[in-house]
């Protein structure tokens, strides 16, 4: 494509040196240029495009977009406004708009968005789509894994994945929206077809500051969801509607609303919830009829995800019986409530649990499944919302018997000053602090008897531990084993 062909779908920009050379690809990181490339200033946190400008047109590039004043010999430079904003267009004109010609669902809210996305995906895989997922663990081609590191790429990389999915043939794809990609428009040119949010608890206040402001940012999604209707594609907002929010985001969006919920009314609502250790069972009501439905996963909050997966299922087409069909064969999702199987008699669950509600859910959800203690290890990251450390603490005081606070991600802060955090919301409770998680965790299981439940909370499917600026080597899972192996051996 040529520049000036590119160059159409902006309205207004300034051009110096001006060429029009052919344009191979479009890049916003220097290091990534080739010959033929576009290079897009952006300003990041801790580094400033702008200042690599010539360098990206020595490695290559045929022309440079800014939103400030460069110094750039040998290709011509496209000043514009807002070089985040103008990234988004350019990337969707670029690789052909590619969203617009599949089924498109974001899936945004405190908890739940991967298993939900997860559970969507297996749904449009019965109903015989080939599907692309986008999330926290990973981004899927079919069944082909893509790292990312990011739950929502920027706009860039999101589109140049889109248009990879649909040149292998995926016709539907999910995808967890971060808080943070909403306000920081990542999402731009993202032509979503359903929008699904699943809860608001308190997360994230260290980039939003207050919850008013955490509940507008994911608001975004739904307000993006376009301002016209279609019978041919046809948008709706998926709405949780036992969340206070929901009835914010109603007035946020001109889309088809669906509500789906356990304790009000709603148009998909599960009753009659039966919780046990191998499952759940409830009676799903829909606006056809009614439906008794068994899915191996278990606790309440799994069955909002249930029901969140299957709502949007139904809103985008896809029929009651084939989405049911797909999440009764589900086992569950790695990192979320994963069962460490053991012949020990004890129960080692693993969970990506990392805000105080997504931890309640865990423990109340335990309790029923053991009939002894429950050691619940916790920590928080580092470089993160500081106000729900104590918070954390007191989930883990209030509905564990034998909690144990330990080290997660401290990144750049100091270990031990996080847990000072942590212990400053359970002066007089009880509960042991060991620093160094894999101790932790060794602890726990070695103290542990028949009966009882050992919960490791905070980094679920996650293969590290940040420490500083290393990246190391940790599973919680694989060290659960090793415990395991080394309580059996110590009673043998």
């Amino acid at each position: 494509m040529n520049l000036s062909d590119l160059l159409k779908s902006l309205p207004f920009y300034k051009l110096s040196n001006a060429s029009n050379p052919e344009i191979l690809s479009v890049e916003n990181d220097h290091r990534q240029v080739q010959e033929g490339s576009l290079f897009i200033c952006i300003k990041g946190y801790t580094f400033d495009g702008h200042t690599v400008a010539q360098e990206a047109v020595n490695r290559g590039a045929r022309a440079v977009l800014a939103e400030q004043p460069v110094e750039v010999e040998g290709a011509p430079v496209i000043t514009v406004a807002d070089t985040k904003r103008a990234m988004a267009v350019l990337a969707d004109v670029y690789y052909g708009s590619p969203t617009a010609g599949m089924q498109l669902v974001g899936i945004t809210g405190t908890n739940g968005k991967t298993t939900t996305s997860h559970l969507l995906a297996e749904i449009y895989k019965e109903a015989g789509e080939k599907t692309g997922l986008i999330g926290t663990m990973y981004m899927k081609i079919g069944e082909e894994v893509l790292h990312t590191k990011n739950t929502t790429p920027e706009s860039l990389t999101l589109q140049k994945t889109f248009k990879k999915m649909r040149d292998e043939g995926v016709s539907a794809a999910v995808m967890e929206v971060s808080s943070h990609a909403l306000v920081e428009g990542r999402v731009w040119g993202c032509d979503y077809d359903v929008a699904v949010f699943t809860n608001l608890t308190q997360d994230h206040l260290d980039y939003h500051h207050t919850m008013e402001e955490y509940r507008r940012a994911k608001g975004l999604l739904f307000a993006q969801l376009g301002n016209v209707y279609s019978t041919d594609r046809p948008k709706f907002a998926v709405l949780n509607a036992d969340e206070e929010a929901s009835d914010f985001y109603k007035k946020e969006t001109a889309a088809h609303i669906v509500t789906y919920g356990i304790d009000k009314e709603a148009m998909f609502r599960a009753t009659d919830v039966q919780l046990t250790s191998d499952g759940t069972t409830f009676l799903l009501t829909y606006p056809e009829g009614e439906r008794k439905v068994k899915t191996k996963l278990a606790g309440k909050f799994n069955v909002y995800n249930v029901l969140a997966a299957l709502t949007a299922a139904c809103a985008s087409g896809v029929d009651v019986e084939t989405a049911i069909r797909a999440l009764e064969r589900i086992d569950g999702v790695a990192g979320r409530f994963e069962l460490v199987t053991n012949d020990q008699g004890i129960t080692v669950i693993v969970d990506y649990a990392h805000t105080p509600d997504s931890l309640v859910n865990v423990l109340k959800t335990v309790q029923p499944l053991t009939s002894g203690r429950v050691f619940a290890l916790v920590g928080c990251g580092g470089d993160r919302d500081r106000t729900k450390r104590p918070l954390m603490a007191q989930a883990a005081c209030e509905y564990a018997t034998n909690p144990v606070f330990t080290s997660d991600n401290p990144r750049s802060e100091d270990p031990a000053a996080i847990l000072r955090d942590m212990e400053a919301g359970v002066a007089g409770k009880s509960y042991k602090v060991i620093l160094d998680r894999k101790e932790a965790i060794f602890h726990a299981i070695r103290e542990a008897e028949v009966g009882d439940a050992v919960i490791i909370a905070g980094k679920g499917h996650e293969t590290y531990q940040i420490i500083g600026d290393k990246i190391l080597d940790f599973d919680d899972r694989e060290v659960a084993k090793a415990a395991l192996s080394s309580r059996k051996k110590e009673a043998n």
